[in-house]
Parts: structure tokens; sequence; C-alpha cells
């Protein structure tokens, strides 16, 4: 046995893959092929992987081994599903079950099911794609294969969450991450599901699950010698984690250190989310540029830059952009996990337009959302939205109830910057019930936090809704020109606006202000530095 070889099947058994690499390169035997395209696929070398699964798929069939070779295509026919190269997959799905044709029974039946099941559940029929995962699973518990089952488990988890069946979803996960963690499986097969279980979780916002599967994700990538793959993934996780519990200078340097990974040596199919998480930091910490680069290059890799693009634009005050693409990307949002990321923003910039009904409406799809969920971390969102939207139509008393238990979910979940953003609406609800007291203690706290944090945009934001009173932008906009002396017919022509839009305007400033009459509410203009050029 050449020396070379000898080291490379000793480093595979003990999964020092850049050593099983260099050593089983040039390998003749279709075991070793077979192994060194594990080798490859674990060091990064994603199309040599490919390459060498059909050079041992051609190894086994020239010897007679038709079960391993159709094993070796059927893995190589999940690589080709998840590239998107769909038509090629196909071909050798067909190739294979007609290899098994007349053959005994056998696993490998099994391994054929699982890409032309993925296929049939990003074809969007989830009931069908659930009864092939179902197949798949019987298989692999009648030959006692843990990777097989694990796959079954995995595809039938995410089909049955698609279909709205959660905790079922979520027990399948769990028991597959047994396995995981016993270390049951292939290590390519175990990085996968790690990574699937936790991308599960996440799109359900699952955070519990999620973070602790992604802390034991990173330890198990420690563990693999000169692993290339799951690490850039594994960060993208910990920095959404570090973000929420307010670690922001960690969460910054674990997402910088993950777009760089899934950047290299190709584009990889999780550098957008990457990018994105590192937009969300740059834009919460108030550094315009750099997040609007890195939401561009999240576009460039296929990941919409929405709604932290949109929410930049509100923050520049440009109220219309973003309402215009937050529009499309709610019309667009299909399933739980894009409608709980687009309708919080959604919500704040319509109560910025002051299209309280809008803002309403989405307030209350993100509620359904939570209830089919039942989610922590969506049922804090859906009810700081709706009592945002109370707040802004002048119901604070009704407002209080929804945005205090807002506020204890939030800090349940260990989330201070949320927590902090509800306690301005509570301050500003208390602020409308003339309980000045409670509402200064409120916004103190929300300052403290957010200066803590960096969070420089909503510092300065919270300065001028409390001058303004919780008034929205467009409400601003309209007591100025109250203040000026306008009537409501030539507020309605500046803003290009109804006169009933502008009548409600007016009555919801009287509420949140305190005040009776528009000589009153030009008084508190002025008190309170509301010219316009001041704010």
């Amino acid at each position: 046995m050449p020396a070379d070889l000898t080291r490379g099947r000793a480093a595979f058994l003990e999964q020092d893959w850049p050593e099983a690499y260099a050593n089983l390169r040039g390998a003749q035997d279709a075991e070793d092929i077979y192994m060194f395209s594990a080798a490859a696929q674990l060091t990064g070398h994603e199309v040599e992987a490919l390459e060498q699964l059909q050079k041992a798929h051609s190894a086994f069939l020239k010897r007679g081994d038709v079960e391993p070779a159709v094993r070796a295509a059927a893995n190589m026919t999940m690589s080709l599903v998840n590239r998107g190269e769909v038509a090629k997959a196909a071909g050798w799905i067909a190739r294979c079950r007609r290899l098994l044709e007349g053959r005994p029974d056998c696993v490998e039946a099994g391994y054929v099911i699982m890409p032309a099941a993925l296929m049939t559940l990003r074809s969007g029929d989830l009931v069908r794609a659930a009864e092939m995962f179902d197949n798949a699973i019987e298989i692999a518990e009648r030959f006692g294969d843990a990777d097989l089952l694990a796959m079954g488990r995995l595809g039938r988890a995410q089909s049955l969450i698609a279909l709205g069946e959660i905790s079922a979803g979520q027990e399948l996960f769990d028991e597959n991450m047994v396995a995981v963690t016993n270390g049951e499986l292939f290590p390519v097969i175990a990085g996968i599901v790690y990574c699937s279980v936790i991308n599960g979780c996440r799109s359900i916002y699952d955070l519990r699950r999620a973070g602790e599967w992604t802390e034991a994700l990173d330890q198990w990538c420690e563990s693999q010698s000169g692993m290339v793959p799951f690490r850039g993934d594994c960060l993208v996780f910990r920095s959404e984690i570090l973000q929420l519990h307010g670690a922001w200078e960690d969460a910054v340097a674990e997402a910088e250190k993950a777009c760089v990974l899934l950047t290299q040596p190709r584009m990889q199919a999780a550098a957008g989310d990457a990018f994105y998480q590192l937009g969300e930091l740059h834009r919460v910490r108030g550094d315009y540029a750099k997040a609007e680069e890195a939401y561009r290059r999240a576009s460039e890799a296929g990941r919409s830059p929405q709604p932290g693009l949109a929410l930049i634009r509100l923050a520049k005050g440009q109220v219309e952009a973003a309402a215009t693409a937050l529009q499309r990307e709610r019309d667009e949002a299909r399933g739980p996990s894009s409608k709980c990321a687009v309708l919080p923003a959604f919500v704040e910039v319509m109560l910025a337009r002051g299209e309280i009904d809008a803002a309403g409406s989405a307030a209350e799809e993100l509620e359904a959302t939570a209830e089919s969920l039942g989610a922590p971390y969506v049922r804090a969102r859906a009810n700081a939205a709706t009592g945002s939207v109370l707040v802004a139509s002048g119901r604070a008393d009704e407002a209080l109830a929804l945005l205090r238990a807002a506020l204890r979910q939030w800090q349940e979940l260990g989330a201070p910057y949320e927590a902090a953003r509800t306690r301005l609406q509570i301050g500003l609800a208390c602020r409308a019930l003339g309980d000045r007291d409670a509402a200064d203690l409120e916004v103190a706290a929300a300052r403290k936090t957010f200066a803590e944090l960096g969070a420089a945009p909503d510092a300065a934001k919270l300065e001028v809704k409390t001058a303004a009173g919780g008034l929205s932008a467009r409400e601003v906009e309209v007591v100025r020109l109250v203040a000026s002396g306008k009537s409501n017919r030539d507020i309605a022509n500046q803003l290009f606006i109804s006169e009933k839009t502008v009548a409600r305007h007016v009555s919801n400033i009287f509420s949140k202000l305190g005040v009776s009459t528009r000589a009153a509410a030009t008084a508190y203009v002025y008190e309170h530095g509301l010219q316009a050029g001041r704010t």
C-alpha cells in the first residue's frame, strides 16, 4: 500500500480533512476516490468533490458494484440540487433508478429518493414531498442507515413546517440533533443537518433552539480539523444571536468573518445572509454608508436588501421611497418567515407616513402570524407593533397593556435594544395619558440603553419624539403647517393628501399633545422647538 494512501486513510478516520485531502489525491481505488471526494467537500473544494463523486461512481460500476455506485451518484445529485442544477440532477436520478431496476431491495433506493424529494419540496408540492421523505425514512429504518434516516427526518421536518405543522417539525429537528451530537452521522451529513436545523429554527423564530444548536455547531466545527463548509453559516447565526443580546461589537466581528469565509473560494449560498447581517449592524449603529454597501453586497449574492435598506431611507427622511419598497416587499412575502421580517418595518414606515390604517392592517397580519408560530420573539414583535399603532391612533390606554407585555417578552429573551424601543413607546403612551413621571422614567431607561449599545440613530430619534410628543413624521409636518396659519385645505394641497386625511391628522395631533385648539398646538410647536428647520 503506498505510504500516501496509508496516511490519507488514517487521516480520514481521524477526521483530519486537509491531511486526508492531500494524501488521497490521485487515488485509483473506488473506495479511496469516494473518501477523497468527502475530504475535498469538507475542505471547501466543492467542484472537485463533485468530479470525484462521478469518478467514484464510474469506478464502482467498472467492477460491477452497482449499489455503492448508486450511492456515490445520489450524493452527487444532492449537491447538484443544492447548486440549482436541476436538469443535471434529474438526469442522474433517472440513471440511478435504471441501475436499480430488477435488483434486490437495498438502502440505496432511499438515497435516490432524497434528491427527488428535495426537488419536489422546492417546487412547492409539500404534501408529496413529505410522503417521499417518509418513504426514505422507512427504508433507512429497515436497513439501519443513520445518515439516510437523518436526511429523511430533516426533509420531512422542513415539509411539515412549511405546511404549518410547527410542533411536529420541531420534534423531528430535536430527534435529528440527538443523532448529530451522539456522533452517529458522517461529518458531511452532520454539517448539513446542523445548518439546516438551525435555519429551520430561524425560519419559525424559534430562537431558543437556534441559539442552543448554534453553540453546538460552533463546538462541532472546532472539532473538525481544517473543515471549511458550515463555519461561515455558524458565524452568521452567532452574529444574529449576539446582536439580539446586545453584544454588538462581537456581532460585527463574527459577521465580518462570515462574509470572508462565505465568499472564498467562491460566493456561497449563505453569503447574502452574512452581508445583510453586517448591514443591519451598521444600520442600527448609524453608519449608513457601510450599511448600504453591505446591503448592496447582499443583493449581489441573491438576498433582498429589505427591510434594512428601507429603514435607512426612513431614517434619512425619504419616507415615500421606504414605503414604496416595503409595500412591494410585503406583497411578495410568502410564508411566516418573510412576513415576520418585513411587517414590523412596514408598520414603522406607515406610521411615519401617517397611514395609520395601513399600519394597523399590517399589525393585525403580524398578530395572526405570531398566533400560528407561537414563538415568543414574534409575539413580542406583534405586541410592540400593535401597541405603537394604538399610540399613534390616540388610544394610549389600550396600547399600554400590549406594550408592557412586549417589554416583558423582550426582557425574557434578553433583547435590550428591542426592549428600549418598546420602553420609548410606553413613555409616549404615558405622556399622552398625562403621567409625566412614568413617561420620564421610561424615556430615561430607553436613552440609557441606546447610549450603552451605541444606537446613535435611536438616541437621536428619541430626543425628537419626546420633544414632538410622540408625533409621527407626517404629523410633525402637519402641525408645523398649522402653526404657520394654514387651513386644512391649504395643508392638503401642499402635502398632496385629502382634507379628510388632514382632519384626521389634526385630531390625532390634538390628542397626543393634550390640546384642543389650533392656537394651543401652535404654542406647543414654538415652546418645543418644532418649527421647520429646528428638528
